[in-house]
């Protein structure tokens, strides 16, 4: 077992420990050290596992795409909060069926649902299956599936697995 397992994490620690303690007395710098060993020491077993980069062109891409969506997405929730006097939004839960099985995928999938405005990850079936998204306004869930699958989920897949 390493000492550091995640030498990033020990320095963020004790730096942050000197910084909120606001002290950095030889006390002080020994607790930090302590607490910067002893912490990723103990949450170890928690980490995932690494992950190699694999094609890295898709997942320029995929950030591409979704940095496009966020800024789409965007202005499209934004119409709906002004016209929705004339015409409220037509908020939905949407089951997308998966067939993505990684963990990592299926992290990656939840942070861009996360990010992209008028969509919120609601559940994902035990069996990984499917997925069950709310959206803000939707006019055409078959389209909105097709889109789900094609710009996120198989790019996705072919990054992880």
């Amino acid at each position: 077992m390493k000492l550091l397992p995640a030498p990033w994490l020990s320095l963020a620690l004790f730096a942050g420990w000197l910084l909120l303690t606001r002290s950095f007395s030889l006390g002080q710098a020994l607790l930090g050290g302590v607490a910067a060993v002893a912490i990723p020491l103990l949450l170890a077993p928690l980490r995932p596992r690494p992950v190699p980069l694999k094609r890295p062109g898709v997942l320029l891409r995929l950030i591409l795409r979704v940095g496009r969506d966020v800024v789409w997405s965007g202005l499209k929730v934004a119409a709906g909060i002004v016209r929705s006097g004339a015409r409220p939004p037509q908020g939905t839960f949407v089951r997308v069926p998966l067939t993505l099985r990684d963990e990592h995928a299926l992290a990656a999938l939840a942070m861009i649902t996360a990010v992209i405005p008028g969509s919120v990850w609601s559940e994902l079936a035990a069996d990984r299956s499917a997925l069950l998204i709310h959206i803000f306004d939707l006019d055409d869930e078959a389209a909105f599936i097709a889109h789900f699958k094609a710009d996120y989920e198989h790019p996705l897949k072919e990054i992880f697995e």
